[in-house]
């Protein structure tokens, strides 16, 4: 039986090791952090969790046009408030029994669980210590590390837990921020200053480029900004903070060209770095690049042979998602199964923003930039029945496609729903369809998912 030891209990380290029980594998994880890591405990299970209560206000707050009313006046947003304290208190009970049933669902497959903190000693064996002081050695064919990442830090910026927060320490507050400032546009930036204007908190986003999310698609970014200015977000571009203080009761941003943002709390989403410190690496062959990142081949490979490694610690599209995926990868190959490897272009993702940004496939950018030659829709969802009905109004369908083959390269998904409605387009792609035969498969009227189907009969080229 193949002994494989994983290092690290996450999305990349759970799934490689249900994978590797299935093939017959004697499995053992070295989990530090608990199961599920950040993804489960303090990053995607509770963001999402808070969002879900930030989407509900939202659309309560704006169904007015729905007849919806609240002690007889139309719904709108200054009529409801929420208890963050009973929000957090979910999020994080929720984050915990995720994490327990995961632990569980280990355990009843067979599944070695060690605490501690693990590293490698060479190539063949893990060197463990646990939380009260003992030291374990476990010999392995093949190891996975998957530790994850943590919070970017600024110097000047440090969080204290009360007013200077990073993302992991939103839900520790018993109170909704009066006035938040959000230090980064990018996608976690995005995400918490849209939940928490949909939660009732004044928010100031700073981005430090021209736009949110400048590494998004334009066209769904411009719809965010437009939905934010009407609900009253606050967004000061090309401004870059360098700076935070407490001052008071409130916090003080300060900005490279001198201005100072007056706030009761900050977030700082400034990015992420790798957890590949004290791992062993440099011993073991394993190479990382400047930034401390692991690098890996597209079948979870790195320099010294029987390592892998996957999620967040190598860089490659910081996603739950694929990092479960290169888990499954890493043990497909480690174990002698079949193995299709990492395709980016493959991979599916969402900001969950109120509206939702989801994507898949290449980009408008690769279009305007020749890397393939191709034609594009965009169907507003406000033409779409069940919009209609539902009074969405925000958002729309683009799906690009290669001229000639008429095969779908690429697509974008606005809207409520959108984390839901990309997984056709995905299936689509992956599966090499053309836009005739995505727009062949029957749709349900009225449904979002019509536009789909909408655009591709849009992108049909007559033959000649």
């Amino acid at each position: 039986m193949t002994a494989v030891v994983i290092i690290g209990g996450g999305p990349g380290g759970y799934e490689a090791a249900l994978v590797g029980r299935q093939l017959g594998a004697d499995v053992t994880i070295i989990d530090r952090d608990g199961i599920g890591g950040s993804a489960v405990l303090t990053d995607c299970v509770p963001s999402k969790t808070l969002i879900a209560t930030a989407n509900v206000m939202n659309a309560t707050g704006e169904s007015g046009g729905l007849g919806v009313v609240i002690d007889g006046q139309p719904a709108a947003s200054h009529l409801l408030s929420v208890d963050l304290g009973t929000v957090n208190t979910r999020v994080k009970d929720l984050a915990t029994t995720q994490s327990q049933d995961i632990r569980a669902r280990l355990i009843a497959e067979g599944v070695r669980i060690v605490e501690g903190a693990g590293r490698l000693n060479g190539t063949n064996s893990v060197f463990v210590t646990t939380p009260d002081g003992d030291e374990k050695t476990f010999r392995a064919e093949a190891v996975l590390i998957a530790t994850g990442a943590r919070p970017r830090e600024l110097a000047d910026a440090m969080p204290d837990g009360e007013r200077i927060l990073n993302w992991e320490q939103l839900y520790d507050l018993d109170a909704l921020p009066e006035r938040l400032i959000v230090v980064g546009s990018g996608v976690t930036g995005a995400e918490f200053a849209s939940a928490y204007q949909g939660l009732g908190s004044r928010v100031v986003l700073i981005s430090s480029r021209d736009r949110v999310l400048p590494g998004e698609d334009s066209d769904a970014a411009a719809v965010l900004e437009e939905v934010f200015a009407r609900r009253g977000l606050e967004v000061i571009a090309q401004a870059r903070a360098v700076a935070a203080r407490r001052e008071g009761d409130g916090v003080v941003v300060s900005l490279q060209d001198g201005r100072q943002i007056h706030g009761s709390h900050v977030l700082m989403a400034v990015g992420s770095i790798p957890n590949t410190e004290n791992l062993g690496l440099a011993g073991a062959g394993v190479d990382t690049n400047n930034a401390g990142f692991i690098r890996v081949d597209r079948v979870s490979r790195t320099s010294a042979r029987g390592v892998y490694a996957a999620g967040d610690c190598t860089g490659v599209l910081m996603l739950a998602s694929v990092a479960a995926m290169q888990g499954r990868i890493a043990m497909w190959h480690a174990l002698g199964d079949a193995v299709q490897p990492l395709d980016r272009h493959l991979v599916s993702s969402t900001v969950f923003t109120s509206p939702e940004i989801a994507t898949v496939g290449l980009t408008q950018k690769d279009l305007d930039e020749g890397a393939f030659r191709g034609d594009v829709i965009i169907l507003p969802l406000g033409t779409n029945a069940r919009a209609k009905m539902q009074d969405q109004h925000d958002g729309f369908v683009k799906i690009m496609c290669r001229r000639g083959s008429r095969l779908i390269a690429g697509a974008v998904v606005v809207g409520a729903n959108a984390s839901e409605l990309i997984h056709v387009l995905s299936v689509a792609i992956h599966q090499r369809m053309t836009v005739d035969e995505l727009a062949s498969a029957f749709t349900v009227y009225p449904s979002l998912s019509g536009s789909i189907a909408e655009a591709a009969r849009r992108l049909h080229v007559h033959a000649e």
